[in-house]
């Protein structure tokens, strides 16, 4: 077992209880001079002073685990990654310890790095002197994506809410589309109509409240129909289980709010699609095959990846995943991890993720064992999606179509419970891929893929010899 230093943490306990050294020492049965090593970080905390600490202060052991400052320091590196930050000469070991010593000041300064980036993009409001004052455009989908990392992307209110939505309308599997169109009718007085491309140019959904009349395009597939059905019976049926489920978001814009509805509203339309108990056996019995739980739940590929993701439901609990989805141009629009992998929020990630190596063979799945520069392995799967809105040729040049890519994954000890990897040895080092969260980050000095001088490493030059690439460093 590691040596587990809470320093920040602890301090923080007893400031907030309002302790003084002396007084939290004799609380926990230590001396005051012990406290202070602990607290300086200069011992590692034992068993006995965590459970004392549960037991007299009730405090969340958990909160006191390393996970938490593990993604901070990942996320806080990749900030100071930025090339801003070069004249700073910042190493690792002293994020670690901004980290471990005073936990708030680093989510302080990562908060400020966000809103540096966010003041990147200004728009310009008219004052009454009619000069434009200078307002930072805010990004809300980064607060959903944290919103739902906290949550562990699991909500009880709405997966109990679709198994009620089961069990009183009798749906079924086999039926589900026609069963939602009823629901809808019978319960919200809302007819369903299938609409021509053109009649609905550049949407996919489109529901009237005056008239009562949702309008799907033609272009959706049937699994994107029944999504629709059943994301529009949750605004119309379920907001009570909406709000509860964002109201500890505390989210900072009208933006943010309206994304945070709209996610738990998919989340509803997936646990109707996907019913917990069902969806959980299958994955179990299956092996986790995402080719036969898409046929036996009539959905697609991306729909059950984030599902999966889903599966934290305590005594029926899934294997923790990591989802990402990507663009061709390496753009994240999707990412979730509970399998403990760091996934870039600034810039691009690492290229050498099969998700990118998607592209290259389209709808075919790729499967990667992969390496963290921390030791940490991970066993994924990756493949193309095709995006809900195809390319329609209007004349001369045709519109390109639309494609993902999207990556699920888990902490490589679970890989052999995936039908993925029957065949492969998974401990033959010949078969890893050394990863890392982005070039900025990654300390690989001999990566041929590196785009950017790392972080951790002086940029060496030699007109003389050519390296891997031009910021790998020369041996």
């Amino acid at each position: 077992m590691r040596a587990v230093r809470i320093g920040g943490k602890l301090r923080r306990v007893r400031q907030e209880q309002k302790f003084n050294q002396t007084q939290m020492a004799a609380e926990l049965g230590i001396s005051p001079s012990y406290l202070n090593l602990l607290e300086s970080n200069q011992r590692p905390v034992t068993v006995n002073v965590l459970l004392r600490l549960a037991e007299r202060f009730k405090v969340d052991l958990t909160a006191l685990g390393g996970e938490d400052d593990s993604r901070l320091v990942a996320d806080l590196m990749e900030a100071l990654s930025d090339p801003a930050f070069d004249a700073q000469d910042i190493k690792a070991s002293d994020v670690k310890d901004v980290v471990t010593t005073l936990p708030s000041i680093a989510r302080a300064l990562l908060a400020l790095y966000q809103t540096y980036r966010r003041g990147a993009a200004m728009t310009p409001v008219e004052g009454g002197d009619g000069e434009g004052e200078a307002v930072p455009v805010g990004l809300p989908s980064e607060e959903i994506t944290d919103f739902l990392q906290r949550r562990l992307n699991y909500f009880p209110e709405l997966e109990a809410a679709a198994e009620a939505l089961w069990h009183d309308n009798n749906l079924a599997l086999l039926t589900l589309q026609q069963d939602l169109v009823k629901v809808l009718a019978e319960r919200f007085a809302v007819d369903v109509e299938i609409a021509p491309a053109d009649a609905m140019p550049g949407l996919l959904r489109n529901f009237n409240p005056l008239t009562r009349r949702l309008m799907l395009s033609e272009m959706l597939p049937a699994a994107s129909r029944t999504f629709q059905l059943a994301y529009q019976i949750a605004l119309l049926g379920h907001r009570r289980e909406i709000d509860l489920a964002v109201s500890s978001g505390k989210f900072t814009s009208p933006a943010a709010d309206f994304l945070a509805g709209s996610a738990m509203a998919n989340y509803f339309a997936a646990a109707v699609m996907m019913p917990y108990d069902r969806f959980f056996a299958s994955a179990k019995s299956t092996r986790y095959d995402i080719n036969i739980l898409q046929h036996r739940f009539g959905v697609s590929f991306e729909q059950i990846c984030h599902r999966l993701t889903t599966l934290r439901r305590p005594g029926s609990e899934g294997i923790p995943f990591h989802l990402i989805r990507v663009d061709i141009a390496g753009n994240i629009s999707k990412r979730f991890s509970a399998s403990g992998i760091h996934i870039a929020r600034f810039g691009a990630a690492c290229p050498r993720w099969n998700v990118y190596d998607a592209f290259a063979t389209p709808g075919m799945l790729r499967v990667q064992v992969s390496r963290m520069p921390d030791g940490a392995s991970y066993f994924c799967v990756a493949r193309t999606v095709d995006t809900g809105a195809r390319g329609i040729s209007r004349g001369g040049l045709p519109s390109r179509v639309g494609q993902l890519a999207v990556g699920l994954g888990c902490a490589l000890h679970f890989g052999k419970q995936l039908v993925y990897a029957d065949g492969l040895n998974l401990d033959d080092p010949q078969i890893v891929t050394p990863i890392g969260v982005s070039c900025r980050t990654c300390p690989r000095a001999d990566c041929s893929d590196r785009a950017m001088p790392s972080l951790s490493q002086r940029l060496e030059t030699d007109e003389n010899r050519r390296a891997l690439s031009t910021y790998a460093t020369q041996i």
